[in-house]
Protein backbone atom coordinates (compact mmCIF):
# COMPACT_ATOMS: atom_id res chain seq x y z
CA UNK A 1 0.00 0.00 0.00
CA UNK A 2 0.79 3.74 -1.02
CA UNK A 3 0.95 6.88 0.98
CA UNK A 4 -0.47 8.64 -1.87
CA UNK A 5 -3.92 10.12 -0.83
CA UNK A 6 -5.46 10.60 -4.31
CA UNK A 7 -8.53 8.89 -5.22
CA UNK A 8 -8.80 7.14 -1.88
CA UNK A 9 -12.00 5.01 -1.92
CA UNK A 10 -13.54 1.96 -0.06
CA UNK A 11 -15.19 -0.20 -2.25
CA UNK A 12 -18.77 -1.44 -1.43
CA UNK A 13 -19.22 -4.82 -3.61
CA UNK A 14 -22.48 -6.36 -3.59
CA UNK A 15 -24.91 -8.46 -5.50
CA UNK A 16 -28.61 -7.54 -5.35
CA UNK A 17 -31.23 -9.70 -6.42
CA UNK A 18 -34.56 -8.09 -4.78
CA UNK A 19 -33.13 -5.13 -3.51
CA UNK A 20 -32.48 -5.81 0.13
CA UNK A 21 -28.95 -5.84 0.09
CA UNK A 22 -28.81 -2.70 -1.84
CA UNK A 23 -30.11 -1.07 1.37
CA UNK A 24 -27.47 -1.93 3.15
CA UNK A 25 -24.96 -1.24 0.74
CA UNK A 26 -26.34 2.37 0.43
CA UNK A 27 -26.23 2.83 4.46
CA UNK A 28 -22.89 1.48 4.53
CA UNK A 29 -22.17 3.86 2.05
CA UNK A 30 -23.38 6.78 4.29
CA UNK A 31 -20.75 5.68 6.83
CA UNK A 32 -17.87 5.75 4.62
CA UNK A 33 -18.40 9.02 3.79
CA UNK A 34 -18.88 9.63 7.41
CA UNK A 35 -15.63 8.86 7.67
CA UNK A 36 -14.39 11.59 4.85
CA UNK A 37 -13.83 8.79 2.60
CA UNK A 38 -15.09 8.24 -0.67
CA UNK A 39 -17.79 5.06 -0.81
CA UNK A 40 -17.54 3.49 -4.66
CA UNK A 41 -20.55 1.47 -4.60
CA UNK A 42 -20.38 -1.29 -7.31
CA UNK A 43 -22.43 -4.72 -8.51
CA UNK A 44 -21.97 -7.91 -10.46
CA UNK A 45 -23.83 -9.08 -12.83
CA UNK A 46 -26.34 -12.16 -12.51
CA UNK A 47 -24.38 -15.24 -13.77
CA UNK A 48 -26.28 -18.67 -15.47
CA UNK A 49 -25.35 -21.74 -14.17
CA UNK A 50 -26.10 -23.66 -17.31
CA UNK A 51 -23.57 -21.69 -19.70
CA UNK A 52 -21.91 -19.54 -17.25
CA UNK A 53 -23.07 -16.29 -19.45
CA UNK A 54 -23.24 -12.69 -17.93
CA UNK A 55 -25.92 -9.47 -18.32
CA UNK A 56 -24.98 -6.68 -20.42
CA UNK A 57 -21.47 -4.84 -19.68
CA UNK A 58 -23.25 -1.83 -18.64
CA UNK A 59 -26.89 -2.34 -16.31
CA UNK A 60 -29.55 -0.55 -16.75
CA UNK A 61 -29.94 0.67 -14.22
CA UNK A 62 -28.22 0.96 -10.71
CA UNK A 63 -25.00 1.10 -9.87
CA UNK A 64 -22.15 -0.24 -12.36
CA UNK A 65 -20.31 -3.36 -12.56
CA UNK A 66 -17.11 -3.91 -10.74
CA UNK A 67 -14.39 -4.16 -12.81
CA UNK A 68 -10.66 -6.21 -11.43
CA UNK A 69 -9.28 -2.50 -11.69
CA UNK A 70 -11.81 -1.35 -8.92
CA UNK A 71 -10.98 -3.82 -6.29
CA UNK A 72 -7.32 -3.69 -6.75
CA UNK A 73 -6.99 -0.05 -6.45
CA UNK A 74 -9.44 0.41 -2.93
CA UNK A 75 -7.80 1.37 -0.12
CA UNK A 76 -10.59 -0.92 1.92
CA UNK A 77 -13.58 -3.24 0.67
CA UNK A 78 -17.11 -3.77 2.06
CA UNK A 79 -18.76 -7.14 0.35
CA UNK A 80 -22.24 -7.84 0.22
CA UNK A 81 -24.46 -10.77 -0.93
CA UNK A 82 -27.56 -12.46 0.03
CA UNK A 83 -27.63 -15.78 1.85
CA UNK A 84 -28.06 -18.48 -0.79
CA UNK A 85 -27.84 -22.15 1.79
CA UNK A 86 -25.70 -20.29 4.23
CA UNK A 87 -23.21 -19.27 1.59
CA UNK A 88 -22.78 -16.34 -0.76
CA UNK A 89 -24.83 -15.71 -4.43
CA UNK A 90 -23.78 -17.17 -7.31
CA UNK A 91 -22.73 -14.16 -8.93
CA UNK A 92 -20.66 -12.39 -5.84
CA UNK A 93 -18.63 -15.98 -5.96
CA UNK A 94 -17.60 -16.13 -9.76
CA UNK A 95 -16.79 -12.79 -9.32
CA UNK A 96 -14.36 -13.58 -6.81
CA UNK A 97 -13.36 -16.67 -7.99
CA UNK A 98 -11.81 -14.49 -10.94
CA UNK A 99 -9.57 -12.41 -8.67
CA UNK A 100 -6.56 -14.95 -8.61
CA UNK A 101 -4.37 -12.58 -10.60
CA UNK A 102 -5.27 -10.15 -7.66
CA UNK A 103 -3.60 -12.49 -5.31
CA UNK A 104 -0.59 -13.61 -7.25
CA UNK A 105 0.21 -9.52 -7.27
CA UNK A 106 -0.74 -9.18 -3.64
CA UNK A 107 -2.68 -6.08 -4.11
CA UNK A 108 -5.03 -6.75 -1.38
CA UNK A 109 -2.64 -7.02 1.72
CA UNK A 110 -3.21 -5.32 4.26
CA UNK A 111 -6.82 -3.44 3.30
CA UNK A 112 -9.21 -3.64 5.59
CA UNK A 113 -11.95 -5.69 4.64
CA UNK A 114 -15.75 -6.78 5.89
CA UNK A 115 -18.89 -8.27 5.26
CA UNK A 116 -22.55 -7.53 4.67
CA UNK A 117 -26.19 -9.95 3.80
CA UNK A 118 -29.37 -10.36 4.13
CA UNK A 119 -32.42 -12.66 4.43
CA UNK A 120 -35.78 -13.69 4.52
CA UNK A 121 -35.97 -15.14 7.88
CA UNK A 122 -34.11 -14.42 11.18
CA UNK A 123 -32.14 -17.27 11.12
CA UNK A 124 -32.25 -17.85 7.85
CA UNK A 125 -28.30 -18.28 7.48
CA UNK A 126 -27.09 -15.00 7.96
CA UNK A 127 -24.29 -15.38 9.99
CA UNK A 128 -22.89 -18.41 8.02
CA UNK A 129 -22.74 -16.62 5.22
CA UNK A 130 -21.07 -13.68 6.43
CA UNK A 131 -18.28 -16.09 7.96
CA UNK A 132 -17.86 -18.42 4.61
CA UNK A 133 -17.49 -14.73 2.91
CA UNK A 134 -14.32 -13.72 5.07
CA UNK A 135 -12.33 -16.31 3.65
CA UNK A 136 -11.34 -15.81 -0.07
CA UNK A 137 -10.83 -12.45 1.55
CA UNK A 138 -8.11 -13.77 4.31
CA UNK A 139 -6.53 -15.36 1.31
CA UNK A 140 -6.31 -12.16 -0.57
CA UNK A 141 -4.45 -11.49 2.67
CA UNK A 142 -7.23 -8.83 3.66
CA UNK A 143 -7.69 -7.45 7.31
CA UNK A 144 -11.12 -8.61 8.57
CA UNK A 145 -13.44 -6.29 10.69
CA UNK A 146 -16.50 -6.52 11.83
CA UNK A 147 -19.06 -5.07 14.18
CA UNK A 148 -18.04 -4.82 17.62
CA UNK A 149 -20.12 -4.62 21.00
CA UNK A 150 -19.14 -0.79 21.57
CA UNK A 151 -22.22 -0.51 18.73
CA UNK A 152 -24.97 -0.60 21.50
CA UNK A 153 -27.41 -1.30 18.36
CA UNK A 154 -26.10 -5.36 18.37
CA UNK A 155 -27.42 -5.43 21.92
CA UNK A 156 -30.82 -4.25 20.83
CA UNK A 157 -31.50 -5.10 17.75
CA UNK A 158 -34.50 -7.51 17.26
CA UNK A 159 -34.04 -7.77 13.08
CA UNK A 160 -30.75 -8.31 11.61
CA UNK A 161 -26.76 -7.02 12.69
CA UNK A 162 -24.32 -9.24 13.83
CA UNK A 163 -20.59 -9.04 15.21
CA UNK A 164 -19.32 -10.94 12.15
CA UNK A 165 -21.32 -7.54 9.84
CA UNK A 166 -24.45 -6.11 9.15
CA UNK A 167 -27.17 -7.87 8.11
CA UNK A 168 -31.10 -7.35 7.92
CA UNK A 169 -33.83 -9.81 7.45
CA UNK A 170 -35.44 -8.87 4.74
CA UNK A 171 -38.76 -6.48 5.19
CA UNK A 172 -40.10 -3.32 3.38
CA UNK A 173 -37.40 -1.38 5.24
CA UNK A 174 -34.18 -1.70 7.41
CA UNK A 175 -35.07 -1.15 10.88
CA UNK A 176 -33.08 1.70 13.04
CA UNK A 177 -30.75 -0.47 14.75
CA UNK A 178 -29.87 -2.27 11.26
CA UNK A 179 -29.05 1.48 9.70
CA UNK A 180 -27.30 2.24 12.77
CA UNK A 181 -24.81 -0.92 12.38
CA UNK A 182 -24.38 -0.43 8.46
CA UNK A 183 -23.31 3.10 9.18
CA UNK A 184 -20.96 2.38 12.04
CA UNK A 185 -19.33 -0.80 9.99
CA UNK A 186 -18.85 1.61 6.99
CA UNK A 187 -17.35 4.07 9.28
CA UNK A 188 -14.95 1.52 10.68
CA UNK A 189 -13.90 0.41 7.77
CA UNK A 190 -12.92 3.88 6.46
CA UNK A 191 -11.07 4.79 9.39
CA UNK A 192 -9.29 1.17 9.48
CA UNK A 193 -8.21 1.89 6.03
CA UNK A 194 -6.77 6.20 6.88
CA UNK A 195 -5.22 4.02 9.71
CA UNK A 196 -3.74 1.47 7.79
CA UNK A 197 -2.48 3.51 4.96
CA UNK A 198 -0.16 5.27 7.41
CA UNK A 199 1.42 2.40 8.26
CA UNK A 200 2.39 0.57 4.90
Amino acid sequence: MTNNTDNVYILVLYYSRHGHVKLLADQIALGIESAGLEARLRTVPAISAVCEATDAEIPDKGDIYCSAEDLAQCSGLLMGSPTRFGNMAAPLKYFIDGTANLWLSGQLIDKPAGVFTSSSSLHGGQESTLLSMMLPLLHQGMVIAGVPYSETALTSTHSGGTPYGSSHVENNCLSSEEIQICRSHGRRIAMLASKLRTEF
